[in-house]
């Protein structure tokens, strides 16, 4: 063990051994890319054969009884997936957290296999869930791999697992600057100079293979005829505040509904309810069946009025809900996205004839919806600006995109939402199961990265009073480009960047204490 340790400092410290990691992380962005690309062709394939499917049944070519095999075949391996392995469930981001605080265990073989086909019988069968979610686990999961397959050490692994899962979202969305900053701002929840180069690396990587593989368009094909004037930024606060409310109201009822879920003492049965559910929808509302990713265009044209909007916002907001508070894998990103569109068009259609400018600039409130909902439900504004951005290729709203993002973020800060991939991950870990970490794991060393905020309580102090956990040491400490050999009596600054050495299983503590103490203003 002191040798692995001797070796991941040696290695830490290397300046080439970055060149390598980068090196790594653009191959891990590649393979990424592919796996990716792969999963999103076959959910297109798959979406378009339940299209063809409800349209045969529609004119009669085609048995209702056939069309129920497929969706029961569909199910079967939704389940058998879930069942094989339960931590290819959801969206599989609060797994990939859990794993970098050292609190999980995955084997990256297996979910890879899981994820691909429950997602995509999942999703392929009507359930209202996106791809997202398992593009960032099984690009964690390529990049747990191939660090693996390297014999890399942990500390290193850790970084490829965080590159692989920016590269999903990348090679899911053709957004490399969102996988970049979704991995700084939600799964590190910090800014490192080091995750940040080798994370753009994968993401640019993974990025270059899909819009090879799907072309340059964005995913959303919006028009946005021109930016909206200062006279109407009245009307993106508003928006950003109800973003905010109905964020947080999103998070509660995803709780409630996995609390009704808890109930059910059967997999089986918590899997078939919603596939249930696709058989009475397709029957009556087959427009909220699958992620509604072609929803946001027909938002943006001008579809629907006031009331169909309203209906389907209820609709698709249930069966979204009821959808991943089954467990099966799939995403809330897509479906999150669509609702928060649903609601800047409602929003804009029900304001236009007050306001004098009727549909004038639907499609801006409507790219507006995604970006705050999403702020207001992950919490990660940043994130969803660049999103939004990329994947509508609108460039002309990054002011009202930053203004309702912010607002919807500080609405749900203030009625004291918890952002829904902290959520999900506190409700994985009380149910007390175990996770595949065991006590070795657990004990394996690993380095944590943390910057001293100006102004933080360690700003000015000596690092014998940052009181960090028994068996964890600050080894290195980075100031203005040369390393200081730390000792207790070391006063730190704003501005200094700490390496600290601890076991994998104190991870989780280590790192509130440093939120606390250094990367976080004193009060």
């Amino acid at each position: 063990m002191k040798n692995k340790t001797r070796i991941s400092l040696e290695r830490f410290k290397n300046l080439k051994n970055q060149y390598r990691l980068v090196a790594e992380g653009i191959g891990v962005g590649i393979l990424t890319g592919l796996l990716v690309s792969l999963f999103r062709m076959a959910l297109e394939q798959a979406e378009a054969l339940r299209s063809a499917v409800l349209l045969a049944v529609s004119d009669g070519s085609l048995t209702i009884i056939s069309s129920l095999c497929m969706l029961f075949a569909a199910y079967v391996v939704a389940w058998l997936a879930l069942r094989w392995m339960p931590l290819c469930g959801g969206s599989g981001i609060p797994q990939v957290k859990g794993e970098l605080l050292g609190q999980m265990e995955q084997n990256w073989w297996q979910i890879i296999a899981a994820k691909f086909a429950g997602g995509v019988c999942a999703i392929g069968g009507g359930l209202s869930l996106g791809r997202e979610g398992p593009s960032i686990q099984l690009g964690a999961m390529v990049g747990k791999g191939f660090s693996r397959l390297s014999g890399n050490l942990k500390t290193e692994e850790k970084l490829l697992m965080t590159c692989g899962a920016g590269a999903g979202l990348s090679g899911a969305f053709c957004a490399p600057l969102a996988g970049v900053v979704f991995a700084l701002e939600e799964l590190h929840k910090n800014f490192s100079t080091d995750v940040l180069v080798l994370t753009m690396a994968a993401s640019v990587a993974s990025d270059f293979v899909s819009s090879y593989i799907f072309g340059l368009s964005p995913v959303f094909a919006l028009y946005v005829d021109g930016k909206l004037p200062l006279d109407r930024y009245w009307m993106v606060l508003a928006l950003g505040l109800a973003l905010g409310v109905l964020g947080v109201v999103y998070n509660w009822t995803t709780g409630k509904i996995q609390d009704l879920y808890g109930k059910i003492p059967y997999r089986f049965l918590r899997v078939l309810l919603p596939f249930l559910l696709v058989i009475l929808l397709a029957a009556f509302y087959p427009q909220v069946l699958g992620s509604g990713h072609h929803l946001v265009g027909e938002i943006a044209d001008g579809a629907f009025v006031v009331k169909a909007l309203l209906l389907l916002l209820i609709v698709k907001f249930f069966f979204s809900i009821i959808s991943f508070g089954s467990g099966v894998p799939g995403g809330i990103f897509l479906p999150l996205l669509v609702l928060g569109a649903i609601i800047g068009g409602l929003f804009a259609l029900s304001a236009g004839s007050a306001a004098g400018y009727e549909e004038l600039y639907l499609t801006n409130f409507v790219i507006l919806g995604m970006a705050g909902y999403f702020s207001a439900i992950v919490r990660s504004p940043i994130t969803g600006v660049i999103l939004i951005t990329e994947m509508s290729g609108d460039f002309k709203n990054f002011l009202p995109l930053a203004v309702v993002a912010l607002t919807a973020y500080l609405t749900a800060d203030l009625l004291g939402g918890q952002p829904i991939y902290d959520q999900l991950l506190h409700r994985m870990l009380a149910k007390g199961t175990d996770y595949g970490a065991d006590d070795e794991t657990r004990s394996h060393k690993v380095l944590l990265e943390s910057d001293v905020y100006i102004g933080s309580r360690m700003d000015g102090e000596k690092i014998e009073k940052m009181l960090l956990p028994s068996g964890c040491l600050v080894v290195s400490v980075q100031r203005e480009q040369k390393e200081i050999v730390p000792g207790g009596s070391t006063v730190l600054l704003g501005g200094d960047k700490l390496v600290l050495l601890c076991s994998q299983g104190d991870v989780p503590v280590v790192e509130a204490k440093l939120d606390n103490i250094c990367r976080r203003l004193k009060q």
